[in-house]
This record gives C-alpha cells, structure tokens and sequence, in this order.
C-alpha cells in the first residue's frame, strides 16, 4: 500500500495548467512573490479570483 503524502485538504489541487508570460509579467509576478511571501500559484489564483469577483458583480 502507498501512503498518501501531503497535508489533507478541503480543496486539493488535482489540475496543471501552463501560461505563457512575457518577461514584464514574470518580473511583476516575481514581484509579488517577494513582497507577499506567497507562492507563484497563491498569487496567480488570488488573481483569478479577483477577475472573477469583478464580472460575477
């Protein structure tokens, strides 16, 4: 039997997508990692989000 590896979570991360950025997105990108603390992905979803929050007004 294989054990299970990882914390247990409510909203596991089972899907991979690619993006494309150019090198000014990367930086600004990089940025917020730097400033945040957070994860390339954290931030990417956090920008989802917000997207998402403004159109479902």
């Amino acid at each position: 039997m294989s054990s299970k590896l990882g914390r247990p979570t409510d909203d596991p991360k089972i899907l991979s997508t690619r993006i494309r950025l150019s090198s000014k997105d990367l930086e600004r990108l990089e940025f917020c990692v730097e400033r945040t603390g957070l994860k390339k992905s954290d931030i990417i979803r956090l920008g989802i989000q917000k997207v998402y929050d403004e159109l479902a007004k």
